[in-house]
């Protein structure tokens, strides 16, 4: 379970910097949470792996 919540955290955390560019490329005029929301699941993903919580 350990491995599956860093996996997920390294592919949130792609979609973040994907969202963010995104939200750039539109010159600020898409929705913020393109790279908000992805951000949130990495910061959760990683809490995680690094508590060790999830054995």
């Amino acid at each position: 379970m350990k491995k599956a919540a860093l996996i997920l955290g390294i592919i949130f955390l792609i979609l973040t910097f994907v969202g963010g560019g995104y939200v750039l490329i539109n010159h600020g005029q898409v929705n913020a949470g393109y790279a908000v929301v992805p951000g949130i699941w990495t910061m959760i993903c990683f809490g995680l792996y690094r508590n060790g919580k999830c054995d």
